[in-house]
């Protein structure tokens, strides 16, 4: 080992909070974000959080006017600013671990995919049951914000990394979760919540394939 690196290696040391935060940068960048967002929606009049929140949304009617800006800025904005330290201990334990695990590309490309496929899907739904008068029209404009889609597709792929024989209890656990309220409720975000834990599951050859070669899934 050279000196440089040990030097390195002593002040990654030194620097737990520095090292920690580095070692999974697009989950802090990706949570100072919303840390912003949610200042911003805190200190906003009421009319000027209304817009915003709408004008972020991906429902159908942003969606069809917005496509991609809906997609993108839906998934950096929360609907309560007091629940943002519970989303910041969500990332922590759930969206740091596996980009930790399978690198930045892969873990973003899973937390994306799962954004945008559950969110289309769910507000395709939402459009069906509009034109088939199941649900009044103004659902066209509801609110749809949040990164609980990019939260569950996580938690869908963290499960190749938890041990034997605790991933099956983690997995019973995280359907029971997300298929409950699917089951009981059925609300089109409960669908967008199951759909983002199906694609999480789904992307398991992600984690197959590391940099150098074959990953290998912890053993029992």
């Amino acid at each position: 080992m050279t000196a440089a690196t040990e030097r390195t290696g002593r002040g990654e040391a030194s620097r737990p909070l520095r090292s920690w935060v580095r070692s999974a940068p697009g989950t802090h960048i990706w949570l100072l974000i919303i840390a912003i967002t949610s200042v911003v929606i805190a200190f906003s009049t009421e009319g000027l959080e209304r817009f915003l929140l709408h004008r972020t949304s991906s429902n159908i009617h942003e969606l069809a006017a917005h496509p991609l800006q809906s997609l993108v800025t839906s998934s950096f904005w929360i609907e309560n600013p007091s629940s943002f330290l519970l989303y910041a201990v969500l990332f922590e334990v759930f969206h740091a671990p596996v980009e930790r695990w399978l690198g930045t590309p892969r873990w973003l490309f899973t937390v994306a995919t799962a954004h945008i496929c559950a969110t289309l899907i769910s507000q395709k739904v939402v459009l069906v049951s509009i034109e088939n008068h199941e649900v009044p029209r103004r659902m066209a404009h509801v609110v749809d914000i949040g990164v609980s889609y990019g939260l569950a597709a996580s938690v869908g792929i963290l499960t190749y990394r938890v041990p034997r024989p605790w991933r099956w209890l983690y997995l019973a656990g995280a359907l029971a979760f997300f298929g409950l309220p699917l089951a009981t409720v059925g609300s089109y975000t409960d669908l967008g919540h199951a759909i983002a834990l199906a694609i999480g599951l789904a992307c398991w050859p992600l984690t197959r394939v590391g940099d150098d070669g074959p990953r290998r899934t912890p053993g029992p």
